[in-house]
């Protein structure tokens, strides 16, 4: 039973190697070797690479410092990080709260099999997670370090309990995980938060982890005592992979006794967990006044409120809402160093930083594409629209109103903190306020003519038109080629037009090609939507 649980759990982790939601059947044989293929080759050879990379820059310099500790320190500790982040979601979707609980729990088979089958298929995934880091950064010691058979059986053992630990700190984290989204109401802003949060710590640890390196690399030793006699558990920690006959017992010790306690929590909070439904707040009844709204303005509800309950539609359709603000700010610190620069650079067009800076608040309002993926996101209940006393051009003037009032808002907000930052002239502002307005609506427009031409409603995850779909792609492309061509055409017609001449021309065309777009969604495009 335990072999059968744990296969059913590994196809639900692996599951879309084997099932096409898009089709909605199952792949081929070989497309499945294909998918297997590509994700050996992208854990072991891109994030393995770049870990073995990262043990061959930080071993040798180590290990001539007698700092072996500190290397296995650092490289552990990636290990873990890298194993709970890449294990603790599958532990909250597939141990707590995964959908089947119920059905299993029903089933004449012990909870300690069930909770067993789920812990082996947590400790399969942050073994593999923590594997890319841990194997490459222990081959590379045994070939740097003078090799011995007490070092090779110190680095297995470190090896083993580092994924007893990882499996512990999932475990952990994923019970918090459990717990809180009981609790929590708007559990799409708290994912949206988090993803951001991380991306930024990303970026912030990319951009700078090559400075960080070098620095520590030359004062390896005196970080490498500071952090023994400050935090001697770390020195415990990466000691034990070198085969010292203190560190090694203790780390064993406290990875098999805070297993051992995590195991008892399971074994004791895993029903009421599984089971539970989530927090049900007791409500009292209240007549409550509402005022009637109008049709248009209960649609535009409906819109904003879809974009807002599901974190991958914000995060991959609506980025331009915190990168236009951010934008604003970081203008309004170091907006002047560039209007000063392009001045210099280009002395013989007037007016061109801003072109320019029209044109970057052009790119990066391109990044809210929310109008592309919405006729394909009503899927199969798309006939509750088409049913509604309310016309085609009412429920697409919803789609394009949303689009409309989450970009432009921020959009305007990024273009007033320029005003601060460039002198602009009351023509140059005009033009340049027109142009970037034009703009967005000719981007809410192109958005949603893609998404009538290409319309998908039979798809079994979100995923598909939000973020695997053409009308997606061809929007954001078309927008970012859009906007680089008002800037590079800016170096051909600038001379002669000017900057606000050139800037009026380029209103006046996306104001053309918005009445043509808006004439097409007006006609044949509600007359598509009437007969989907």
């Amino acid at each position: 039973m335990l072999k059968v649980l744990l296969k059913k759990q590994l196809s639900e982790i692996f599951r879309s190697y084997f099932y096409d939601q898009k089709k909605n059947k199952a792949r081929s044989k070989g497309t499945v070797i294909a998918y297997m293929v590509l994700f050996v080759m992208l854990m072991a050879g891109v994030l393995g690479g770049m870990f073995a990379g990262l043990s061959i820059l930080l071993c040798g310099t180590m290990v001539a410092a007698g700092m072996d500790w500190l290397y296995f320190t650092m490289m552990g500790l990636l290990a873990v990080l890298l194993g709970a982040f890449g294990s603790v979601f599958n532990t909250y979707a597939g141990l707590y709260l995964a959908k089947d609980n119920d059905l299993l729990l029903s089933m004449p088979i012990p909870v300690r099999t069930i909770i067993a089958a789920r812990l082996l298929g947590v400790y399969l995934m942050g073994l593999m997670y923590a594997g890319v880091v841990l194997l490459p950064a222990i081959v590379v010691y045994l070939v740097v370090a003078p090799f011995s058979v007490g070092r090779l059986l110190a680095g297995v053992l470190f090896f083993v309990l580092i994924s007893l630990f990882v499996l512990t700190l999932s475990c952990t984290l994923g019970f918090v995980v459990a717990k809180v989204s009981l609790k929590l109401k708007n559990k799409s802003f708290i994912t949206v938060a988090l993803s951001l949060l991380f991306f930024g710590a990303y970026y912030f640890l990319y951009y700078k982890a090559q400075e960080l390196l070098e620095v520590f690399l030359q004062n390896v030793t005196v970080y490498g005592e500071r952090i023994r006699g400050a935090a001697y558990p770390l020195y415990l920690f990466g000691a034990a992979a070198t085969g010292d006959p203190v560190a090694l017992p203790v780390f064993a010790a406290v990875v098999l006794l805070l297993f051992y306690l995590v195991w008892r929590l399971l074994s004791h909070s895993f029903i009421g967990i599984a089971t539970a439904s989530g927090a049900t707040a007791k409500k009292t009844y209240k007549a409550v006044h509402t005022e009637r709204k109008s049709a248009d303005a209960a649609l535009l509800r409906k819109e904003l409120a879809r974009f807002t309950a599901s974190p991958n539609y914000m995060l991959n359709c609506g980025m331009g809402i915190l990168m236009l603000p951010l934008l604003g700010i970081f203008l309004l610190i170091k907006g002047d160093v560039f209007v000063e620069v392009m001045e210099e650079l280009l002395p013989g067009f007037p007016g061109a930083a801003a072109v320019l800076l029209c044109a970057v608040m052009g790119l990066v309002a391109a990044m809210n594409d929310m109008a592309a993926p919405s006729v394909s996101l009503e899927g199969k209940s798309l006939w509750l629209l088409q049913s509604m006393p309310v016309t085609p051009w009412q429920v697409l003037r919803a789609k394009l109103s949303m689009h409309l009032i989450l970009t432009l808002v921020p959009t305007l907000f990024c273009f007033v903190c320029t005003l601060f930052v460039y002198p602009y002239t009351v023509g140059e502002g005009v033009s340049a306020a027109l142009f970037l307005v034009s703009f967005v609506v000719l981007s809410a427009l192109f958005g949603l003519f893609l998404g009538l031409k290409m319309v998908n409603l039979n798809w079994t995850s979100e995923i598909t038109p939000i973020k695997q779909s053409a009308p997606v792609a061809l929007a954001l492309f078309g927008d970012w080629g859009y906007a680089l061509m008002v800037g590079g055409l800016f170096f051909l017609l600038g001379r002669i037009l000017g900057a606000v001449g050139y800037m009026l021309c380029i209103f006046a065309l996306t104001a053309v090609l918005c009445a043509l777009l808006l004439s097409w969604i007006r006609k044949k495009g509600t007359e598509i939507f009437a007969t989907l």
